[in-house]
């Protein structure tokens, strides 16, 4: 009876280290970022496409922890600090430099891949962009850089116009070169720019009554996840205001903005669970060298253009990679 006994005691003491074993065998991977679960569904999946790549299935082989902003920044640095004291293996932080930042200030041991950044470098992300060193590393963006393509895009839309505005979420790291870029754009295209500043959807309406009131017909939205979350109020107040208006992104043309021109970031996002498939696998993120963008998209919305009254001039459309009927 009493070896019976002990060999139930040693067979319970074994099974709880092997169930231990048996829930650790699965990796779970942090996802943090600073806009809303809904409207970057489209690019959660291509996170998650670039998982399945390198072989992790969410729900099969991989559990993702999802910690979303809801597009208030102050919010990042509290969800990082979870994520590392739930020890995920790897934290993939996307929204921009806002969310690679807060998680780089949680943490210099839990591997990290940012999504997009204009500059890593200068932000103070990684080293250089061949070799990042650190634990961080991730995919490139150029969205400020494109500044003057926008610019040349809208000046075909509206070729009247002798003035423009940007707006840009001062919150956001990304911001500063934003602005400088859009600033040294407009002097070589010879246009007066007017830099608007809005980080919640009040301020949103505001800026746009703003340009009514100044009687500025042009305007070039900069790169923010809060916009992305509102993308369809950015949409409603162009057509409502007669605003011509150019985007970083083909979200906005696809819920109806006029047009949008820059990288692919869906590409992006789908890189970001590759590189993540790859660390899960025992790659180290400073050997991992940051992933430029090859693919850029100008998309043109002739529905929009039509409510605008305007008409879109064929070489554009000859140059769009996209056309939205």
């Amino acid at each position: 009876m009493k070896r019976r006994e002990f060999i139930a005691g040693l067979g319970g003491a074994v099974a709880i280290p092997f169930a231990a074993r048996a829930q650790q065998a699965i990796p779970v991977i942090g996802y943090l970022h600073a806009g809303s679960a809904a409207p970057f569904a489209t690019l959660t999946a291509a996170v998650r496409r670039g998982l399945a790549e390198g072989g992790f299935v969410e729900g099969q082989n991989l559990a993702i922890e999802y910690r979303w902003a809801d597009g208030q920044p102050d919010r990042l640095a509290g969800l990082a600090a979870d994520l590392v004291q739930r020890r995920v293996m790897v934290i993939v932080a996307g929204g921009g430099n806002i969310s690679a930042l807060a998680a780089k200030s949680a943490t210099s041991n839990i591997p990290i891949v940012f999504t997009g950044s204009d500059d890593a470098v200068k932000y103070g992300l990684v080293a250089s962009i061949n070799r990042p060193g650190g634990n961080i590393t991730g995919a490139g963006l150029f969205n400020a850089t494109l500044a003057a393509k926008r610019l040349e895009v809208v000046r075909a839309l509206a070729p009247e116009a002798s003035a423009i505005a940007l707006l840009v979420n001062s919150k956001n790291p990304n911001a500063e070169i934003q602005v400088e870029q859009t600033e040294e754009a407009a002097r070589s295209a010879e246009l007066k720019l007017y830099v608007l500043h809005a980080g919640t959807e009040r301020e949103i309406e505001a800026a746009f009554a703003s340009l009514v009131e100044r009687g500025i017909k042009v305007l070039t939205v900069g790169a923010d996840p809060l916009y992305l979350n509102r993308r369809n109020l950015f949409s409603l107040l162009a057509a409502r205001h007669l605003i011509t208006t150019i985007y970083t992104q083909r979200e906005f043309t696809d819920v109806g903005g006029l047009s949008s021109y820059g990288p692919s970031f869906a590409e992006n996002y789908r890189h970001a669970g590759a590189y993540a498939a790859r660390i899960l696998k025992g790659a180290k993120p400073a050997d991992l060298p940051i992933i430029q963008p090859s693919k850029f998209e100008l998309v043109i919305n002739l529905m929009a253009a039509k409510a605008l009254g305007l008409t879109i001039p064929p070489t554009l459309l000859a140059l769009a990679d996209e056309v939205i009927e």
